[in-house]
């Protein structure tokens, strides 16, 4: 293993602020990404292969750039909740405005991991056989990155009862288990 990745995981167990379970599921699923690149590139059957490993790079793009964003979003919520100045009502102001934006980073997180993990269904059903199992972790990886970052929105939003953002969180995640039973060949 890489010694980037040996320092992300010094990240993730050191105290906050730091990268924390938002990043770490993006980061599962920039890895879910990747194994359905390479497992579509390998399929050169698969009239598909071409386009699903283009998606697949894409949101791995965008989900390690959502891994620095959910730590970024996780500071300003600690940022605010240490906040001392002002009135009691701008303190407040400040902290549900930094909880939402630390809500709705997650739910990104969320809604490219389902998409990971349903192109990684697609690809165990398409693309190479011998690959098959590389697709199903991929699958594997996004559903729990999925359900992960739903947890997240719904932590970040304790005090909004039926938000939009954590019906929307619960949808995805739903949609990622679907396609990881797909994948595995349960569902």
């Amino acid at each position: 293993m890489s010694d980037s990745l040996a320092a992300f995981l010094d990240e993730l167990e050191a105290p906050a602020p730091s990268p924390c379970g938002g990043s770490a599921a993006a980061v599962a699923a920039a890895m879910g990404a990747a194994l359905v690149t390479m497992v579509a590139r390998a399929s050169t059957a698969w009239p598909d292969a071409a386009g699903v490993a283009t998606q697949a790079r894409a949101l791995r793009s965008r989900l390690v750039a959502l891994a620095d964003e959910d730590a970024e979003a996780f500071g300003a919520v600690l940022v605010a909740m240490r906040e001392s100045t002002g009135s009691p009502e701008q303190r407040d102001f400040a902290l549900g405005t930094a909880l939402l934006r630390a809500a709705e980073v997650p739910l990104r997180i969320a809604e490219s991991s389902a998409d990971v993990a349903e192109l990684a269904a697609q690809t165990a059903a398409e693309g190479s056989a011998h690959l098959r199992a590389d697709a199903s972790a991929a699958a594997a990886l996004a559903e729990a990155a999925t359900h992960a970052a739903a947890h997240l929105v719904d932590i970040n939003l304790a005090t909004v009862r039926g938000d939009a953002h954590s019906a929307r969180a619960a949808e995805l995640a739903g949609a990622a288990a679907t396609a990881r039973s797909r994948a595995l060949g349960t569902g």
